[in-house]
């Protein structure tokens, strides 16, 4: 009865049901739009077929096969399980290893819609004064890689490590047949060995960390390093954490999971790179005192110096970056990379920076301007004694001494006579000479006077002495070829005297002087000719590297004839620099228009040769 009663309640909704329909409005949507599309017939599915040897079940279908029947599964019995980190081990991973583990390890630390393409890497836009961006797409790939290969050192001009920091350092697209990484990671080795490191570090900046290959993380390391900007090197670090397992890598993996809010971790790493001794002593300690600056797992580290031998990058970084101080006796003696680095580093003592300036300066690394603020900090802090204190003192007076004449032996006491021993020294007094009035009572000092202005390229205030220097003099020279406006060719007299009273060995500033006016187009075939048999000089000898920026410049292609210009001149004294490369180098500036550094470069081949 209770089936009949239920079947009944089922008659009587479905009569409800369908009299609510009849009475609903009708949809006014055109025919089909509204309506659902029919749903697709399901495919018959197999019915379970029994496993052999296993017992049947009521109603033919099998539950599960029985242990013993299982068919095994794929791959399965060949895996290792020894290789599965245990419970402990897994607690002790961090997220990297967990990561790398489990296969989950990002490959880049950027969302797509945030990384950058490659097509154009560098620092300076055109706009702002770099090269043309798209000057050495077209050149071929293996003539670029081998001159940045070959740029192996620093330059030995000035104004030519300025001009090459500048190329480098260009927002440049690619040669074809390059890769992009390759192009970027060449360009940041060069500015690194020719001692611009923060330059190399913008520019590794400007490709994302998931782009770095190994030559890039090894130019960035250096020039991370060199900076002292230690933490920075951390979206790298932990992105290719795996990817490398020498011993600086893995204190720099410990320092990052620091700063990462990862203490412990980083602490037990350290301390088993210390008890295993991964590195030298003093490496981990100096790596365990950064670290432990990180969060609230602060613990004291003594720094034990009394068995270091030798400074190196990783020391002098390390020890800046928490404010240890070097012991003197690493000091002392340390390579010209030290010097070159030290005074770029804002958190060394300035008495430190201000010992190594002058190298800074004549290389190009430092500005006037830069070295000056170096010293007018020293002069504000009334607690720095010494040398140092007595050059800012000097170099105050040499801009606001009372009249010229103080001015000017303030000046010959920081250049250490009337001409400076270091040319660093004009860089550092180079405003102070422009402010000099351009009179014949100062005539005796004018060559002097005017290297120092043209060490920081002020062409204009120099052109205002070429009506009081002597034709024929030093300070004619100078005026002459760094001059924005020559009046024509160079007189012949002038030139008679200029080698007449050449006192330098076997006359080499006459040579110097012939081949900057023969490249600035500011003499006549003739007398080149004539003064060359003179001087025994020989501007027509070829080279492959004088074919080769001759055919750079024949096309106007202004970046590379920079790059030319810096592998002509590398070397680590003016003495390097010979006549025949100053020739082509000022000659193919001027042509593809940069002549204000041909100008440049030839006044400095005379204050200097």
């Amino acid at each position: 009865m209770a089936r009949w009663k239920w079947l009944g309640g089922a008659a009587i909704a479905l009569s409800a049901t369908l009299a609510f329909a009849q009475d609903a409005p009708e949809s006014l949507l055109p025919p089909g739009f509204d309506d659902p599309a029919p749903a697709p017939t399901p495919a018959p599915r197999p019915s379970a077929q029994p496993v052999p040897g296993a017992p049947p079940v009521a109603g033919g279908a099998v539950v599960q096969p029985l242990p013993g029947s299982m068919a095994p599964i794929p791959g399965l019995s060949d895996f290792d399980f020894s290789t599965v980190p245990s419970a402990e081990e897994l607690e002790k991973m961090s997220p990297d290893e967990l990561d790398e583990l489990l296969g989950l390890r990002p490959s880049n630390d950027l969302p797509p819609a945030a990384r950058r393409a490659m097509s154009r890497v560098g620092v300076i836009d055109s706009t702002e004064g770099g090269l043309y961006s798209n000057s050495l797409a077209r050149q071929p790939s293996a003539l670029v890689r081998a001159i940045l290969k070959g740029l192996q050192g620093p330059v030995v001009s000035r104004w030519g490590h300025i001009l090459l920091r500048r190329a480098l350092s260009s927002r440049l697209a690619t040669p074809e047949g390059m890769d992009p990484v390759e192009f970027a990671a060449l360009r940041a080795q060069a500015l690194n060995r020719m001692g611009e490191y923060a330059a190399a570090r913008a520019l590794l900046q400007d490709v994302d960390s998931g782009n770095w290959n190994d030559a890039m993380i090894g130019a960035g390391l250096e020039a991370y390093l060199a900076t002292t900007d230690i933490i920075g090197t951390c979206p790298v670090v932990r992105l290719k954490g795996p990817e490398r397992d020498d011993p600086q890598w893995t204190m720099l993996r410990a320092i990052c999971n620091a700063y990462a809010g990862e203490g412990v971790l980083a602490g037990s790493q350290l301390d088993r790179a210390l008890r295993t001794e991964l590195a030298p002593r003093i490496d981990v300690l100096l790596a365990q005192r950064l670290a432990g600056a990180a969060g609230s797992g602060r613990r004291a580290v003594d720094l034990e110096w009394d068995d270091v031998e030798e400074l190196n990058p990783w020391r002098f970084a390390l020890a800046n970056a928490v404010g240890a101080e070097i012991p003197e006796n690493l000091r002392v003696g340390a390579s010209p990379y030290y010097e070159r680095v030290w005074a770029i580093t804002p958190m060394a003592p300035l008495t430190q920076r201000a010992a190594v300036a002058d190298r800074a300066a004549r290389e190009g690394i430092f500005s006037s301007r830069a070295v000056i603020d170096l010293y007018s900090q020293i002069y504000a802090d009334e607690t720095i004694t010494g040398e140092a204190a007595d050059i800012a003192t000097q170099l105050r007076e040499a801009y606001v001494g009372a009249d010229p004449q103080a001015r000017l032996s303030a000046m010959e006491e920081l250049w250490g006579g009337d001409v400076a021993s270091d040319y660093g020294r004009y860089v550092l007094t180079a405003y102070a000479a422009a402010r000099m009035p351009a009179s014949a009572d100062y005539a005796d000092a004018a060559p002097a006077l005017l290297a120092s202005m043209l060490a920081a390229g002020l062409d204009r205030d120099a052109a205002a002495w070429s009506r009081v220097v002597e034709p024929g003099s030093m300070g004619w020279a100078l005026v002459t070829l760094a001059s924005v406006r020559s009046n024509g060719m160079a007189s012949g007299d002038a030139i008679d005297s200029f080698i007449d009273d050449d006192d330098s060995s076997d006359e080499r500033r006459s040579r110097l002087l012939l081949a900057g006016l023969a490249g600035l187009g500011r003499i006549s075939s003739g007398d080149l000719g004539t003064y060359s048999q003179r001087v025994s000089l020989n501007l027509g000898r070829e080279t492959r590297w004088t074919r080769t920026i001759e055919r750079a410049a024949d096309v106007d292609n202004r970046a590379l004839v920079a790059l030319l210009a810096g592998l002509g001149m590398q070397g680590e004294g003016w003495q390097r620099m010979t006549p025949l490369h100053l020739y082509h180098t000022v000659s193919a500036l001027r042509r593809v228009g940069l002549e204000a550094e041909a100008r440049m470069i030839a006044a400095e081949a005379i204050a200097r040769g």
